[in-house]
């Protein structure tokens, strides 16, 4: 049978909730929970959190039965889980009333599967999906409907494929990987020589791409295989819908790709990076470890570690505020250029008579 989101979960008492998430409560422990909610919108029965004590009036006018709130902090009128990380214990709890929908494991029988496949136990492959020659497929993955996978590839365990999703020859796998509906994994990358007659001579793409564990991967996302040797997403790195990342392109570990941004090929991404929506990289950047770009910025030589960049071309953050804030400032200077001239002319004029 299909497991689909719970429409109607069991309900769990605040006290059994807290046992669950190791979290200590207080107030009355056998309220019913049936659900979560935020704190504007919940009815009761439904579980909150509160991460700062400058939405506490949000929490005053609540309808939830329960919240989870700062473990420093007090609240009386419902029950409460204390918590170090309220949003972090808040997410755990909605796991406990949430399953998301994944298909029985079993094989469509319009799937197109070639003999030379292997396919280990537990895999779903839906209706009319193309599995091409000695692909590998993992235990309990679970392959949507309309998904073509090209001859050579490797995929592993416990990974989830979206309809529609393309993912081209020799491309590399890992384990608990998610890849959202569209996506197209290992196409050619954008490589062209100009003759002398101005046309295009292609470069062949003969590498690959290589995604490591635990990576998601969104919607309409595209990573282009290597010219020649591998284009890699390292583990627990999260890559938003509408992505563009290049050939030969590395990205390190745990890193965050946010809406359209854009990498060029070549580029080498370092951990913990976080690139905010439609940041631009030119190609052959290397970028430090635990650097943070800002929304629409344009990336044109490397960035060391730990720096937060923003503007285009990028600059320090502090300097691309300093400028921002400058801006507001130049109709008024202009208006005094204006009277300065004014008054020069005139001084200039008066000497000119003396």
């Amino acid at each position: 049978m299909n497991k689909l989101a719970k429409d109607r979960p069991q309900p769990l008492t605040v006290k059994e909730i807290a046992r669950l998430l190791n979290c200590p409560f207080e107030g009355e422990g056998n309220t019913e929970i049936v659900g979560f909610s935020s704190l504007e919108k919940a009815k009761k029965g439904e579980l909150v959190f509160l991460s700062h004590r400058k939405y506490h009036h949000h929490l005053e006018k609540t309808k939830a039965s329960a919240a989870i709130i700062p473990q420093d902090d007090k609240y009386d009128r419902i029950p409460v889980l204390k918590s170090e990380n309220p949003h972090l214990t808040f997410i755990k709890a909605v796991e406990l009333f949430y399953e998301p929908y994944l298909p029985s494991p079993e094989i469509h029988p319009t799937a197109q599967i070639s003999p030379s496949a292997k396919i280990e136990k537990d895999v779903a492959i839906g209706a009319f999906s193309y599995i091409g020659e000695e692909v590998e497929i993992g235990a309990k993955t679970i392959i949507f409907p309309l998904v073509a996978i090209y001859p050579k590839v490797k995929i592993g365990q416990n990974t989830v494929i979206h309809s529609c999703v393309s993912i081209r020859e020799g491309v590399r796998i890992g384990n608990d990987v998610i890849i959202h509906n569209g996506a197209v994994i290992g196409s050619d990358g954008f490589g062209y020589l100009r003759n002398k007659d101005d046309s295009q001579v292609k470069i062949p793409q003969t590498g690959t791409v290589l995604i490591e564990d635990k990576v998601e991967i969104g919607a309409n996302t595209a990573i282009d295989r290597a010219a020649l040797d591998v284009t890699i997403i390292r583990k627990g790195t999260k890559i938003d819908n509408l992505v563009q990342v290049a050939h030969s392109v590395e990205i390190g570990e745990n890193s965050i790709l946010t809406g359209q941004v854009g990498i060029s090929g070549s580029s080498k991404v370092g951990k913990g990076v976080i690139m905010g929506g439609q940041a631009g990289i030119a190609d052959h950047v290397k970028i430090g470890d635990k650097v943070m770009i800002a929304a629409q910025t344009g990336i044109m030589k490397d960035i060391p570690a730990n720096s937060i960049v923003a503007g285009t071309p990028h600059m320090d953050i502090k300097d691309f505020m300093r400028i921002r804030a400058s801006l507001t400032r130049i109709p008024e200077l202009i208006k005094t250029v204006k009277k300065l001239k004014v008054r020069i002319e005139e001084l200039e004029k008066k000497i000119k008579r003396e």
